[in-house]
């Protein structure tokens, strides 16, 4: 993250067939005030749709066990202990979540 200007930045891993990384996209990164949040963020996408040998290494050294994973890193590049997320989450929570973990209001 050097020379980025962002608070910290999100790595969200999602598939094309994964249903939950599909409610993410229409319900939760769409509301306005989850968008708003995202100004301080640098936001990362990795498309795992293909099972490419890849995608698989990426999973393990990331120790990603499902689809969606979102996972913060700080300025440092470092993961925020406790901060990672599996599975959907609407809007509201995910908003806690993320002030929770990353200090962002």
């Amino acid at each position: 993250m050097a020379g980025n200007s962002k608070s910290l930045a999100m790595l969200d891993l999602y598939a094309d067939w994964c249903v939950a990384c599909k409610e993410f996209e229409k319900y939760t990164f769409s509301d306005p005030r989850v968008q708003n949040v995202f100004q301080d963020v640098l936001l990362l996408q990795v498309d795992m749709t293909k099972n490419s040998p890849e995608n698989t290494e990426l999973m393990k050294q990331l120790n990603v066990l499902g689809l969606p994973t979102i996972i913060f890193f700080n300025q440092q590049g470092k993961e925020i202990s406790g901060s990672r997320v599996t599975g959907f989450m609407q809007a509201e929570p995910f908003l806690s979540w993320i002030q929770k973990y990353t200090y962002i209001k």
